[in-house]
């Protein structure tokens, strides 16, 4: 880890912070390593259930890749090839959600699309600004975009630049709720946790699930999921669920 990634676990609930406030938590490769790293301990872990992604500070989420640091590559091919934290955080078999407070730029918001769930606080702004140094986004800004809030506001974000505010991004789909700043991480954590007291197997199969629904056709998709369905049901917590159902308690699931 490093100390510009700070990784905790409460319960069933695992937080990411990128740590470089007064850099807008602009990723540096160190902490690229350090966000695989979490993930890789997040996949690991049968206890960890869900996982939250934020920004530490008022002013920003994440900037996305820190500029100064790209030169430090020696070829556009090693560029291409360097560990990628955007991938990272799609590697993760857990269920995600990212509580947005502030500047989410470039690779930061293909970091908070590349999660399951998107919460913003009142002050967040999003915005692909690769075009304006000449570039564009490399991480699935096109295809996120595009999927989330429709072709023309896609291009007119990844065409211009500019940033959109949190309540253009709620009413273009872009986010699931906007909140007061003080209540975001609290927010993100109500909706983590709840998400970790279900079925785990049947939280993180729904996860492939929803990325099936848009990679594949839709009579393969529907096939995927009761192929899905039918992994869940043969589980320990299956049983449980059905039982506790009977009994009329709260299952207990131990992701078996």
């Amino acid at each position: 880890m490093s100390e510009d990634v700070l990784f905790e676990i409460d319960g069933h609930v695992a937080t990411i912070t990128l740590n470089r406030p007064q850099k807008l938590n602009a990723v540096t490769p160190e902490m690229a390593d350090a966000i695989v790293a979490a993930v890789r301990e997040c996949n690991d872990s049968d206890t960890i259930r869900c996982v939250v992604v934020t920004g530490a500070g008022e002013k920003s989420f994440c900037a996305g890749s820190d500029i100064r640091e790209l030169d430090t590559y020696e070829t556009p091919w090693q560029f291409r090839n360097r560990p990628d934290y955007c991938d990272a955080i799609r590697a993760l078999l857990k269920p995600s959600i990212a509580a947005v407070n502030g500047y989410c730029f470039g690779g930061g918001l293909e970091t908070a699309m590349s999660c399951d769930i998107r919460i913003a606080s009142d002050n967040a702004q999003f915005a692909a600004p690769e075009i304006k140094l000449g570039w564009i986004g490399g991480g699935g800004m096109a295809t996120y975009l595009a999927h989330s809030i429709g072709a023309s506001n896609a291009a007119l974000m990844i065409m211009t630049g500019d940033p959109v505010p949190a309540e253009r991004a709620l009413a273009w789909n872009l986010v699931s709720e906007v909140v007061p700043q003080a209540k975001l991480l609290q927010r993100a954590k109500e909706i983590a946790t709840t998400i970790a007291s279900r079925a785990p197997i049947a939280a993180e199969t729904a996860k492939l699930n929803l990325k099936a629904a848009f990679t594949m056709p839709l009579e393969k998709a529907i096939e995927y999921e009761r192929d899905l369905q039918t992994i869940c049901f043969a589980t320990e917590d299956a049983r449980e669920g059905r039982v506790a159902f009977k009994e009329k308690r709260a299952p207990t699931f131990r992701r078996r």
